[in-house]
């Protein structure tokens, strides 16, 4: 019997197996990364985007398609992590944009929502490159408005598109020549139809004609979703965070509020939202303000001397739930009872600490002011982040290939900082959209600074110049950024060949930017192979970060040799702390 409609709890039960499917294929998707390095992370992102997308959707059931879809939209949308995380985000996003209020959809209308969630995808990012998930939805969601015409079945019409999707995904290294040359398919690609698959199945079980032989991949029985909680830690500077110098007292804006309005449950949705105003009431007795407007649902997070009064004030917009009110000198008098003395990093909340708070020695009663900058830079490994830490950085989120801060991550970052504007230093090629998108969310003045490295971040850093203007600052840290040549060694984690490069597993490869350019099974020589190449261009200093695998008698050998050849050169060495790559280079 065919489904010509589906509804919201219709399109639970898709979501739900969809996300099913790609966390147990997660591994396969990392797999596919065109490096063989061990970070590959596109199936980790992708299943932690997805999975937060499914946590907010199974806390708000609706039977309306509309507002499932919406609900999974938001999870995703705070929970995106990398480059193909963002994209999925983006996907469903226009997806539950074109079905805003529909109870249910049939054929017609979620083809088009699929082909709006490709319009809305393609505008996030910058520079689209085809042969990746963008081609895989994008071809999909063309056959699916063509074939919409033909049937009115949506078992028919989903499992036609995860068949395109399929098809396509296959010819994706025709279209990004690296991908032909290591004999793989796209990864992001991959993981969208996974769950395209998960969708399609849920459908034919809901139909009842469940047909294997029709898919063409395979899968094990789904079993119940498990949902993954991993998000990065924030390390705050010392000099503002330890808890010893902070008084309780000078806590002003004590109540830590966070809660969300729905309009449209109780009738007021209508009732004009002006979203400046209603900051500027909330500013007048607190701070830490952050808004967040989707549609109906205005997510409201606040600390105030007087929560009675925001709840007064928000409540002619709707009706207030998951209202969650907490007292922060409180809080801080328990996190002084069992401080640690040699603490130097907090591993608290940085919003508890840095909104509307007093260091102590400041008189009581004098008001906090914000400082006209603020930066917050990604990083992996304890040396890294204290570096940058060292060099007035404010907040370090500890992430990178293995770990992608998320969207709310920055978001959180961002609306801890009490500065006039803030900087993002992604360090990370897979990050900076993420960044980007956070920086969009915020009601707060940022600039993205899109470093793809380590060295590059730490480059930026160092051109920042305080007394001088955004504009200045942006371009002259984007410019010593562009200066840095980076390079890293790790271990490859499959065999294959990159660019006229043999890779073997398990020998070390050295990369220059995003270049392989030697595989060796001495971790010396392919260091010493790829410092050579990344000298061709000259340079006069280069900084070696080590990672938590180099030792110390390798160190002095490298430098050693180092010193031999290029007696020229400046060398510095520091201890990056970082896992998985031994060293780091940066030259300038």
């Amino acid at each position: 019997m065919s489904k010509r409609f589906i509804n919201g709890s219709d399109f639970a039960a898709m979501a739900l197996l969809g996300a099913d499917y790609l966390q147990r294929n997660a591994e396969h998707v990392n797999a596919l990364n065109v490096f063989p390095v061990p970070d590959g992370d596109t199936g980790t992102n992708m299943n932690l985007t997805m999975s937060s997308g499914v946590r907010e959707l199974r806390s708000k059931p609706s039977s309306s398609i509309g507002k499932a879809t919406e609900a999974m939209s938001k999870g995703l949308l705070m929970g995106a992590r990398g480059n193909s995380g963002v994209i999925l985000s983006q996907l469903f996003g226009g997806f539950s944009k074109s079905l805003a209020g529909l109870d249910e959809a049939g054929t017609a209308q979620l083809a088009a929502a699929l082909q709006n969630g490709v319009d809305l995808a393609y505008k996030a990012v910058v520079k689209p490159v085809e042969g990746t998930i963008l081609t895989v939805a994008k071809e999909a969601a063309k056959h699916a408005v063509q074939y919409a015409r033909r049937t009115n079945d949506v078992a028919d019409l989903m499992r036609e598109v995860h068949q395109k999707a399929y098809e396509v995904l296959q010819r994706t290294p025709d279209l990004l020549p690296v991908l032909k040359q290591v004999g793989v398919v796209d990864s992001g690609g991959q993981g969208l139809v996974f769950i395209y698959e998960g969708f399609v199945r849920s459908l034919l079980e809901l139909d009842g004609h469940m047909d294997s032989s029709a898919m063409p991949s395979e899968a094990a029985p789904p079993e119940e979703v498990a949902v993954p909680t991993i998000a990065p830690a924030i390390r705050v500077q010392e000099r503002i965070s330890a808890q010893s110098r902070l008084s309780t007292e000078a806590i002003e804006f004590l109540y830590d509020m966070e809660f969300f309005i729905n309009r449209k449950l109780s009738g007021k949705a209508g009732v004009f939202f002006n979203e400046s105003a209603y900051k500027r009431a909330l500013g007048k007795d607190g701070d830490s303000i952050l808004v967040i407007t989707e549609d109906d649902i205005i997510k409201v997070h606040v600390h105030t001397r007087k929560p009675g009064d925001v709840l007064n004030l928000s409540l002619p917009y709707g009706e207030l739930t998951d209202i969650h009110i907490l007292n922060m000198r409180e809080q801080h008098r328990d996190l002084l009872e069992h401080e640690q003395d040699d603490s130097s990093v907090a591993d608290f909340s940085a919003a508890e600490l840095l909104a509307g708070q007093n260091v102590q020695g400041i008189p009581p009663g004098q008001v906090f002011e914000w400082a006209p900058y603020g930066i917050i830079a990604v990083a992996i490994g304890e040396g890294i982040a204290n570096i940058f830490l060292e060099n007035d950085v404010d907040t370090v989120l500890s992430g990178g290939q293995t770990m992608n801060p998320s969207t709310e991550d920055f978001v959180k970052a961002i609306e801890a900082l009490s500065a006039e504007h803030i900087y993002l230093l992604p360090n990370n090629g897979n990050i900076i959209l993420a960044a980007e998108q956070a920086a969009e969310l915020s009601e707060r003045s940022v600039t993205v600074i899109p470093t793809r490295t380590i060295p590059q971040g730490l480059a930026a850093v160092l051109a920042f110049k305080e007394e001088e203007t955004v504009e200045r600052n942006s371009a002259w840290m984007k410019n010593a950024a562009e200066q840095v040549l980076s390079g890293q060694v790790t271990r490859a984690v499959r065999d294959t060949a990159i660019e006229g490069v043999d890779i073997r597993q398990g020998h070390y490869i050295g990369i220059k930017e995003k270049t392989i350019v030697v595989s060796d099974e001495s971790l010396e020589s392919a260091c010493q192979t790829l410092i050579v190449s990344m000298l061709e261009s000259g340079g006069d200093l280069l900084t070696i970060l080590t990672g938590v695998d180099a030792e110390a008698a390798g160190t002095a050998s490298l430098c050693e040799w180092i010193g031999e050849h290029y007696p020229e050169l400046e060398l510095e060495v520091q201890k990056g702390g970082q896992p998985l790559y031994p060293y780091v280079f940066a030259l300038e």
